[in-house]
């Protein structure tokens, strides 16, 4: 099914890069981990051009919807790894949801399931504790993403960990979802980001490519 796709132009990868990096700096804190995924995206051969965090220009809304074009599937694809970038570091905030939301609007989108959980955590208390299958729908929407681009399945290798990431607090609009022990398994979001991870790396080698770098 994968034969079917047209691979993403030069435009629409660059598009796609400014987008994710424009969702990660845009608290304009930088941690570590941030440093080091620009660092990896920005100086990869799939994104065309060297750019640095201090000459870094994000893209407005209605740039990225431009470059990415009319096909919806583009569209939701890039949402899918907005989110992704989002939770890279564990927190979901506001910040963040107003880019993505802002996307959404030029891309004439919307991620319902991130809605709904922003809708329910407003309603809640916030001492409220919450159960962990309330992000099944975010966890089900990521599932949907497709693979049938290798510098998009390059980029995904470069994002996402091959090894578990330490523990921490999951925190959506400044509520805390859970804590993640270092045991990754009983992470419900890392299962996704995982098997994501693990459809790239075979897409990469059924088309040939060397994937011992990610390994």
């Amino acid at each position: 099914m994968q034969k079917n796709h047209t691979a993403y132009t030069q435009e629409q990868i660059s598009a796609w890069f400014r987008g994710l990096m424009s969702i990660a700096l845009a608290d304009n804190e930088y941690s570590e981990q941030e440093r080091i995924l620009f660092d990896q995206i920005s100086h990869s051969e799939e994104w065309g051009e060297e750019v640095t965090i201090s000459n870094f220009e994000p893209i407005s809304a209605q740039d990225l919807a431009d470059a990415l074009g009319s096909d919806r599937k583009v569209g939701e694809n890039f949402l899918r790894m907005a989110v992704m970038m989002a939770l890279a570091d564990g927190k979901y905030t506001d910040t963040e949801d107003c880019i993505i939301q802002e996307f959404c609007k030029a891309l004439n989108q919307e991620i319902k399931p991130i809605n709904d959980l922003r809708q329910k955590l407003e309603s809640s208390s916030h001492h409220e504790e919450h159960h962990p299958n309330l992000l099944e729908p975010v966890k089900e929407w990521l599932d949907h993403m497709d693979i049938h681009d290798s510098r998009l399945a390059n980029l995904i290798c470069k994002v996402v960990p091959a090894q578990c990431p330490f523990e921490r607090d999951v925190v959506l609009f400044g509520r805390k979802i859970m804590h993640i022990p270092a045991m990754c398994e009983i992470n419900p979001l890392y299962d996704q980001l995982v098997g994501l991870r693990f459809r790239s790396l075979s897409y990469l080698a059924d088309k040939g490519e060397d994937v011992s770098k990610y390994c």
